[in-house]
């Protein structure tokens, strides 16, 4: 591993030329096909012997990226001398307090990123629909002391199945469901019976989820007594929705899932994951990650130290991420404290799954 190494800002309308002297046209063509602007691209370079550190006489460069307020690097590609891009990346990362990173296989062999202290992925279940391409293989490697079981990714099929694609796949990886059986009609079966259309909302989704698999262990934890995810609605729009979201409470009484109406606490999720009793459906606002704020669910299934690691079953392709994004995601405690709290009166929305 190498620590030498400098930093360039990415700007496909201006490669440096020791970029343009190692890397093929057709790599700097992919890598500018997108607007990776979301994601704070830079260039990671390693001078080589002669150069003069502004941008001449590179050895080996890296693309990578990183969703905001996470705790990941992703290298997009590394050419020229890889193993020493590789190096340079670690270090870049290490030195940032980073745990994690991640590599997309566009070009890199398995042996390459295995010399390189990296892991491969599970292949993703899902390699068709919008944004659902990306490499066909993906690259890991932990900078701390990590001890979490990798489910297979599946990526949401619709932009509003993102609920019934974590419980799914929580089940799955719990051993209640086959990983085959994850499929659209299984995805949107479960959606059409959780939501609130078209999101779905706590207590819908922890209703849904028991019905789904009676046996397991279900409890809802919601902080208010009132409707959520409706405050972009108005009039009549919000009020039968509002009525829906009743029935869903009158359901949990019924079957017997739990409402707790107080405000689950990261240490309790942390807890409840690190001791592998329970797996976190969390209601996230997409805001810091992706720049919108948008309601979304994903799955807490693992810790390391300082940072909850995510199933997020969606990824933003028109912002260069691919599934490698968003596969074992670390996100640090404060950020997703601070993004699992939604709407005008900052509530967090979440559904424990346990063994039955």
């Amino acid at each position: 591993m190498t620590s030498a190494y400098a930093v360039f800002p990415y700007d496909p309308a201006s490669w440096p030329d020791g970029l343009r002297r190692i890397a093929r046209p057709g790599v700097l063509e992919r890598w500018g096909a997108v607007d990776r602007s979301p994601h704070a691209p830079r260039l990671v370079a390693v001078p080589d012997g002669g150069g003069d550190g502004d941008g001449h006489g590179w050895a080996a460069a890296a693309l990578v990226t990183a969703r905001p307020g996470t705790a990941y690097v992703k290298i997009v590609d590394a050419v020229g001398d890889v193993p020493a891009a590789a190096g340079a990346v670690v270090s870049y990362a290490g030195e940032r307090g980073l745990v994690q990173v991640v590599w997309e296989g566009w070009t890199v062999s398995a042996e390459d990123a295995v010399a390189s202290g990296f892991a491969p992925l599970r292949p993703p279940l899902t390699r068709e629909g919008p944004g659902a391409g990306g490499p066909g293989a993906g690259y890991v490697r932990w900078l701390v002391a990590e001890d979490v079981a990798e489910p297979a990714y599946y990526r949401q099929s619709t932009d509003f199945t993102c609920a019934a694609v974590t419980a799914l796949v929580a089940r799955a990886q719990a051993g209640a469901e086959r990983w085959e059986s994850l499929d659209r009609a299984a995805e949107l079966t479960l959606w059409r019976d959780a939501t609130n259309f078209p999101a779905c909302e706590p207590v819908g989704l922890g209703v849904a989820v028991r019905r789904r698999w009676p046996t397991a262990s279900v409890e809802v934890f919601l902080d208010t007594d009132e409707p959520v995810l409706l405050d972009h609605l108005s009039g009549s729009e919000r009020e039968w929705r509002a009525v829906l979201q009743q029935a869903s409470r009158a359901d949990a009484r019924r079957t017997g899932v739990p409402v707790d109406g107080r405000r689950l606490s990261l240490a309790e999720v942390r807890e409840a994951v690190g001791r592998r009793e329970r797996q976190v459906l969390l209601l996230v606002s997409l805001t810091t990650m992706q720049g919108f704020d948008v309601p979304h669910w994903v799955l807490c299934h693992g810790v390391v130290p300082g940072a909850v690691v995510l199933e997020d079953p969606w990824c933003n392709a028109a912002a260069g991420e691919s599934w490698v994004d968003a596969h074992l995601l670390p996100v640090p405690d404060a950020s997703l404290d601070a993004m699992s709290l939604l709407g005008e009166d900052r509530v967090r929305g979440a559904v424990l799954i346990g063994p039955g």
